[in-house]
């Protein structure tokens, strides 16, 4: 575990937070936060607001907090946005926590045998109504 410099009040919120499954239904619950910026995962705390970005970011803390390893994966798009993820692993299986306006674009068990199939499961669920072909 990363050694953060979490205040009492913040240490006592993450430990409500001791699975992947927990911290996506706190993400799930606060606000999109639709502007374009990068906050910490002790703004998303405070403010309960994130958008994808800031929600992976949350998610890595938390999962570090509670002795997962802090990893994240952006999904990059041409003509679209990019996704960002927080990922886990539990008995050699990847999973992913994700803040979304899209409920298919959210969280994902545990089940994927790799990070490129884990990934795969969020390709059919973009789309972009403005490609050229």
């Amino acid at each position: 575990m990363t050694t953060f410099n979490w205040t009492a009040e913040e240490r006592s919120f993450l430990e409500q937070l001791k699975t992947p499954d927990q911290i996506q239904t706190f993400l799930d619950e606060i606000e999109y936060n639709p502007k374009e910026e990068c906050r910490s995962p002790r703004w998303v705390m405070k403010k309960k607001s994130a958008h994808c970005s800031e929600g992976a970011l949350f998610a890595a803390a938390a999962l570090d907090f509670n002795g997962y390893k802090p990893l994240v994966l952006d999904l990059r798009a041409v003509n679209d946005d990019d996704h960002v993820l927080a990922v886990f692993q539990e008995e050699q299986l990847w999973g992913a926590i994700a803040k979304s306006n899209f409920t298919t674009l959210r969280f994902r068990e545990p089940i994927y045998s790799s990070l490129r199939e884990l990934a795969m499961s969020y390709f059919e669920f973009y789309f972009n109504l403005e490609i050229n072909l």
